[in-house]
């Protein structure tokens, strides 16, 4: 599906969405005819764009199907799982750097490894860590624990990263290569 939206934009531009849409956006006040002049213009480009996304997502759907959470037993043993690998890192990192979060919980998110919420100090990590490397799962604990001593990714925060975990960009190439796989 091709989606035109006109609005205050000075050319015409246009991208792909995740499920493979195409987002045309168009200056207000432009011809329908030079708006699909520029669509047919881009088409080849348009089929090789969808075509990547969907190998992408394809890519995504293969790598979180390795962890089966559909039934309950299933559900709890990677809880289990989790809880033995996460919490002694927690504990660990947490005394050296001198923070403690309020709680530690886990979800199965695909849009992010781990997450951190500095007003209530609770971090969240993905039950899809358990798919990544044992550094990297270690890499994603620090990074949230940081967050507590720094809420934003600024200098300070890379700072924190290179004092408390110095592979942190190493495995954070490594836990995006998991899904390009």
């Amino acid at each position: 599906m091709i989606q035109i939206t006109y609005r205050r934009t000075s050319r015409l531009s246009m991208r792909i969405v995740k499920n493979g849409d195409v987002h045309v956006s168009a200056p207000i006040g432009m011809s329908r005819e030079k708006v699909m002049e520029f669509i047919e213009e881009h088409r080849d480009w348009m089929n090789e764009a969808r075509k990547k996304t969907c190998e992408r997502q394809n890519q995504r759907a293969v790598f979180y199907n390795q962890l089966p959470l559909a039934t309950r037993a299933q559900a709890d043993e990677a809880l289990r799982r989790l809880k033995a690998l996460v919490e002694p890192m927690v504990e660990r990192h947490s005394k050296e750097m001198g923070v403690k979060p309020s709680i530690v919980y886990y979800k199965p998110t695909i849009s992010r490894w781990g997450q951190c919420n500095v007003r209530d100090r609770s971090i969240c990590i993905s039950a899809y860590v358990l798919l990544l490397p044992e550094w990297c799962v270690e890499h994603i604990v620090v990074h949230e624990l940081c967050h507590l001593l720094e809420p934003s990714h600024n200098a300070r925060f890379h700072a924190l990263m290179d004092k408390y975990f110095p592979r942190w960009r190493e495995a954070r190439k490594a836990t995006a290569q998991f899904l390009k796989q």
